[in-house]
């Protein structure tokens, strides 16, 4: 099975298929195309309409839209991390292009307890950048970034030293396949199509038979 298959079944069994977040309704919220009417700096004030959301959580969430937690850096590095987690393939776009950054930004707000393991997962990751080939992380070349990723994607390995990166990018995998299976992207890639009108032909003609009601 192929790795972005095995991430897909994670997303579907452990994390839920569509809104797996009860906190955001990603496939509308985090979509990055721009809201239609609305200017480039207006993207902290768009109308969400939010079903089944209380006055308070709705009030709550434009809230945490309104605030920034990554710095431009840690945005990158987010994004740079993410593509390589969920790449574009011939059958959707990649993890970028479904608004991760996005949807992780407003997760590390959301819930507060998330914001040191990610961002002290990305120093640590710029620090192994820095000791390997003297560069941040977001600087190196894909087959670099690729030898870092090798030595804590597999959590199973135990390399000596690589316990912080390796849980690092085990929540970056959960929060990345969770942020793009909630995605229009990603529920695309699934082939979701959520409740669809039933065709309906009328009663068959055998049974209309049946019944004495030809050309009724």
């Amino acid at each position: 099975m192929k790795r972005r298959d095995l991430l897909k079944n994670a997303g579907l069994t452990t994390l839920g298929l569509a809104g797996l977040s009860p906190q955001v309704k990603a496939a509308e919220w985090l979509d990055p195309t721009p809201d239609p009417g609305a200017g480039d700096d207006k993207k902290g004030d768009k109308e969400f309409e939010q079903f089944g959301r209380t006055d308070y959580e709705k009030q709550r969430d434009a809230k945490l839209f309104k605030e920034q937690f990554f710095n431009k850096h840690e945005l990158k590095t987010i994004g740079v991390l993410a593509d390589i987690i969920i790449p574009k393939d011939q059958y959707s776009g990649s993890a970028t292009d479904a608004g991760v950054v996005d949807f992780i930004e407003f997760m590390a707000k959301d819930k507060p307890e998330l914001q040191t393991p990610l961002r002290g997962g990305i120093g640590w990751i710029d620090a192994q950048s820095n000791s390997r080939f003297e560069k941040k992380f977001i600087d190196l070349t894909p087959a670099q970034r690729i030898e870092i990723v090798e030595d804590i994607a597999y959590p199973k390995r135990k390399k000596t030293g690589m316990s912080q990166g390796v849980a690092f990018f085990s929540l970056m995998r959960n929060l990345t396949a969770s942020g793009f299976w909630s995605s229009q992207i990603g529920i695309a890639d699934i082939g979701y199509k959520g409740n669809v009108a039933n065709v309906w032909n009328g009663v068959p003609e055998e049974v209309m038979k049946q019944y004495g009601l030809e050309g009724e």
